[in-house]
């Protein structure tokens, strides 16, 4: 699957991958307007903070492309109107954020008439779907250093091609440590209650010929505590100077790690990190309760019983082994000096 983009630029549309209908059927779905692609962030048609970025940064290039305005301050209000829409589809993504802000810097930025600014946005969206494909292999790099053959790998959520235009966060140093000639296998967790890990993992993995295994988000503390993995790679949301924000269930699997001696490693790119803010500005993104009551369709808890979604949880960096960047493998204490952005 890692040759595949997840979402990009076709013919003036946005086409990508629906991943709700994954994994009993693989289809592309195709949009025209911007608010469709903020609809399909929220309902998670795609995924992951690099790939919402991304779908956000084509969702403004839409935007400029439909455009009828006669001079760049018009372009500047539609667009204003497009990004505000877009950055409320999820609130935790950071990826989302940026992507915004630099399309709108580039507009901004563009010299010349309206058309060249709608060429410049186009362009510099395309530019930044190229970016992440080969920021993700930079990733892969560095985190194939880590992994020993024979090596077994945890991970939570989907951080792979899914999660990304392609190749992945967390998975990319698994795949390139196979491409290096190392046996290296997977231990995923289903991830509830969306099971992003039993549906997207578990089905990239399997696409790929990677040897995996599935285990319920419950059995990870036990899997550790074994000693049945000799790593732990998630991905981010979000990575502030004190906490990563990353899927509802990493936290725990953190303090496992670190109880067990087993390193945790968080792989993002640089636009994953928010270091101007602090714990105190994540905003952790609640999802309807329908949920957690329903797997394949059958409720499972009795009515009137109180639901609590949280969409991802906060691991402090200090639970952090290092961070697995397009810039090397980072020491949670040196942040600030090597991804300054």
């Amino acid at each position: 699957m890692s040759g595949l983009r997840t979402v990009e630029w076709v013919n003036g549309k946005v086409r990508m991958i629906d991943q709700t209908r994954l994994p009993e059927k693989f289809i592309f779905v195709t949009y025209t307007n911007y608010r469709q692609v903020a609809k399909a962030i929220r309902e998670m048609v795609v995924r992951g903070a690099p790939a919402i970025g991304v779908a956000a940064a084509l969702g403004l290039a839409l935007a400029a492309n439909s455009s009828k305005a006669k001079n760049k301050d018009s372009l500047m209000r539609e667009l204003r109107t497009a990004s505000d829409v877009l950055r409320k589809s999820r609130p935790t993504a950071w990826n989302l954020f940026w992507a915004v802000d630099r399309v709108l810097r580039k507009a901004e930025t563009t010299e010349g008439n309206v058309d060249a600014a709608i060429s410049g946005i186009i362009r510099e969206a395309e530019s930044m779907a190229d970016e992440d494909v080969e920021t993700n292999r930079r990733i892969g790099e560095f985190g194939a250093t880590l992994i020993k053959h024979r090596d077994s790998v945890m991970t939570h959520c989907n951080a792979g091609t899914l999660a990304t235009v392609s190749y992945g966060t967390a998975l990319a140093p698994v795949r390139t440590a196979i491409r290096q000639g190392k046996s290296v296998s997977v231990i995923a967790t289903e991830t509830r209650p969306r099971l992003q890990g039993a549906k997207l993992t578990v089905y990239e993995l399997l696409s790929d010929k990677i040897p995996v295994t599935l285990i319920v988000d419950g059995a990870a503390g036990y899997t550790l505590r074994k000693h049945l993995v000799n790593m732990v790679i998630v991905g981010a949301d979000r990575i502030t100077t004190t906490v990563v924000a990353n899927k509802v269930g990493t936290y725990p699997i953190a303090l496992a790690a670190k109880a067990n001696g087993i390193p945790f490693y968080v792989a993002a790119p640089r636009s994953t990190f928010n270091l101007r803010d602090d714990q105190s500005d994540v905003k952790i993104e609640e999802r309807n309760a329908e949920e957690v009551m329903n797997i394949a369709g059958k409720r499972i808890p009795p009515k009137g019983v109180k639901v609590f979604n949280p969409a991802f949880d906060l691991t402090p960096v200090e639970l952090v082994t290092g961070f697995i960047t397009e810039k090397g493998v980072i020491d949670p204490s040196q942040m600030r000096a090597r991804l300054a952005i």
